[in-house]
């Protein structure tokens, strides 16, 4: 049975060859780490892993690529406000957080949040700021061939030529005169308003860290020319999948296919794009309050739950939350887990939180679930089919048909470990979680009082506080967003 998948760039399902046998190459977008991850990264990070999860199901070795973008405007800005007004000098240096340590920062929290939920590391994840060489020399062919440009004023910027590559619009279907001009520099220096940047000249309100020597003049990459040239490192000029946000499509995907293609790429044999995330039918706004965060789902239900309820729409699909999504998803999850330990127990004698000696990768998933998903991975269906196993399973055990009771345990097995739902992060028990629970309501009351005492100018109060905690094994750390503590290492 063939894989199908529905490439953006062609708007149809074709079936899915990848250009070298028994491989895959695909590429994701990462997140730019200026800020903490939001429902929509985690959400597209799990469609990219349930789609690589499948490809290794069905015997494909794949190679994952999924970047780092960690030199960006917002991340730059945010530091900077971090510095306060009026800061002069470089006497505070470390007391402020640069802008690679607070992409730094971000890093990590996006890290915490991708193996929490099961997505797998990937092969490489490399970092924007590693591959200026790269970058430079893409840059350098995009100049002779005659598709870029330095710029007509003295910002030491460098163009993308939109015009000088008729194929520009091809993966959104526009047309370049539809287009609106990108915002990304001041228009004056280019010879089209619609042409993007490749390359930024440094402005005197950047740190000095934040930028690199070029040919053209210091400057950093602008966002499209990362990902240009951090897959043709790592996959080569010609790959099987790029994947991203559908918010992505335009204008990075777009002018990341131009770029590459106007320098001599073939690039992807097939572009997939995961559809957004709504609240209760509306755009998620923080100004009208309609939001829900990773963290905030992980309050309301275990991390096993928070990755069924973002993994279970069709990827291509708005996945809606409402109030009661997490319950429904917690419902589900517990209807397959209930019948797995009832069958472990009655089978085989063990508890389901026991070792037992299952190699799921000799289990095989029904025929119904394969079909669903190699037709372009069609996980509502792959889960009506997981969940129909489940009801089979329970009919068995309940007239007492173990044999095929187990045969029903080994395929919902297999169908949740292809859908990564053995791999989130769950609390080792509900003691330790109570305790930790307790340890940050009582700390956090400690740090309440101790902001009060710095508010009040009482430095004694604010400092017999933080030794009582220190004494206790609490570190504490002061930031621009306020306090963080620790345990003590």
């Amino acid at each position: 049975m063939s894989i199908r998948f529905y490439d953006t760039k062609q708007a149809t399902t074709r079936d899915f060859v990848p250009l070298n046998e028994g491989k895959v190459g695909l590429y994701y977008c990462g997140a730019t780490v200026q800020g903490m991850p939001h429902v929509g990264h985690v959400r597209s990070a799990i469609a990219f892993d349930i789609l690589t999860r499948w490809l290794e199901n069905r015997g494909y070795e794949v190679t994952v690529v999924r970047n780092v973008t960690d030199i960006d405007d917002k991340i730059l800005e945010k530091s900077a406000a971090s510095f306060g007004e009026g800061f002069e000098g470089d006497e505070d240096y470390f007391a402020r957080e640069q802008w690679f340590a607070l992409a730094y920062r971000f890093e990590q929290e996006f890290a915490n949040a991708y193996d929490t939920l099961g997505v797998r590391r990937p092969t490489y994840e490399p970092r924007a700021t590693g591959h200026i060489t790269e970058m430079h020399q893409l840059i350098a062919t995009l100049i002779e061939r005659g598709h870029a440009y330095p710029a007509l004023d003295d910002s030491h910027d460098v163009y993308f030529d939109v015009r000088s590559f008729p194929a520009y619009g091809s993966l959104t279907h526009q047309k370049v005169e539809d287009m609106q001009g990108a915002p990304d520099a001041d228009p004056r220096g280019k010879r089209d308003p619609r042409d993007f940047a490749l390359w930024k000249g440094n402005k005197p309100s950047d740190p000095a860290t934040a930028s690199w020597p070029s040919p053209w003049g210091a400057g950093r990459p602008g966002w499209h020319l990362e990902c240009s040239a951090m897959v043709t490192k790592y996959l080569g000029t010609a790959f099987d999948i790029h994947g991203g946000g559908l918010d992505l499509r335009f204008p990075h995907h777009e002018n990341e296919m131009a770029q590459s293609m106007a320098a001599g790429h073939d690039f992807a044999n097939f572009w997939m794009h995961n559809g957004m995330v709504t609240y209760q039918g509306e755009k998620m706004s923080k100004s009208i309050g309609n939001t829900i965060s990773p963290s905030e789902m992980l309050e309301l239900a275990s991390p096993r739950v928070v990755r069924y309820f973002l993994g279970q729409a069709h990827y291509r699909s708005q996945l809606d939350y409402r109030p009661d999504s997490l319950a429904e998803a917690t419902a589900a999850v517990d209807r397959i887990d209930t019948f797995v330990a009832n069958a472990l127990d009655r089978i085989h004698g063990v508890a389901a939180n026991e070792d037992f000696s299952i190699d799921m990768h000799h289990f095989e998933v029904t025929d119904a679930f394969a079909a669903a998903m190699n037709d372009d991975l069609n996980v509502p269906q792959a889960l009506a089919a997981l969940h129909d196993a489940v009801r089979q399973g329970n009919t068995a055990l309940a007239a007492g048909e173990l044999e095929t009771a187990d045969a029903a345990m080994q395929q919902v097995m297999a169908m949740t470990y292809a859908l990564g739902l053995d791999d989130t992060i769950e609390a080792a028990d509900a003691a330790n979680s109570a305790h930790a629970a307790a340890l940050d309501v009582l700390v956090a009351a400690q740090l309440a009082d101790r902001a009060a005492a710095r508010a009040a100018k009482d430095w004694a109060r604010s400092d017999a506080i933080r030794d009582t905690l220190a004494a206790a094994g609490i570190v504490v750390e002061d930031s621009a967003e306020g306090a963080r503590w620790s345990l003590k290492a």
